[in-house]
Order: C-alpha cells, then sequence, then structure tokens
C-alpha cells in the first residue's frame, strides 16, 4: 500500500498554459483521474494533464487552507511559484511513474 498524503497540486495544459489548482490524500490517483479525463468538467476540456507542482503538507485542512490562498493569487504569482522549483514546467508526474505525455 503507497503512502498518502495530503497535499496541494497543480496540474497544466502545458507551459504557461491553463491551471488547474487542487488539492488531495492520494495524489497518484488524482493524476490517473486527470490524465484519463476522467475528472469531466475544466480540467478535460483545457487538456490540464501535467503535474507541473505539488506540496505535501501536515493535515489535509493545512492542505485546504493553502489550496484556497494559491487560488486567490494573481496568475503571475502561480507562474513565479511553478518556475521556481520547476523551471521548464517538466511534468512531475512521470517521476512518479506515469508515461511522458506527447
Amino acid at each position: 500500500m503507497r503512502e498518502r498524503h495530503p497535499c496541494v497540486y497543480i496540474m497544466a495544459s502545458g507551459r504557461h498554459g491553463t491551471i488547474y489548482i487542487g488539492v488531495t490524500s492520494d495524489l497518484m490517483a488524482r493524476v490517473h483521474q486527470h490524465r484519463e479525463g476522467l475528472t469531466g468538467g475544466f480540467t478535460r476540456r483545457y487538456g490540464v494533464k501535467r503535474l507541473v507542482f505539488h506540496e505535501t503538507h501536515a493535515s489535509m485542512d493545512a492542505a485546504i487552507t493553502r489550496e484556497k490562498q494559491l487560488k486567490a493569487w494573481k496568475r503571475e504569482w502561480k507562474i513565479a511559484l511553478i518556475e521556481k522549483e520547476n523551471p521548464f514546467w517538466e511534468d512531475w508526474a512521470v517521476r512518479l511513474g506515469f508515461r511522458p505525455l506527447p
């Protein structure tokens, strides 16, 4: 059984593309849902499938608080956060064992 930690994650359609911020206690399962288009709605419509950022938190309450904070940020602040940790917008899902996207 894999470990699960509350985390905030950012998915993107590509470098400087459409951004989605979410929270989950099972990042692997959530990334799978996004990549397979199982989430429907916004992320499927805009092809938001690349994991470009994530951070873990001690509790789900802390993760939700951080998610709300990030969602309230200006777009350029979100981009700066991504690029601080992931300057080339690499798909971190590959690090988790997912196949690279075309």
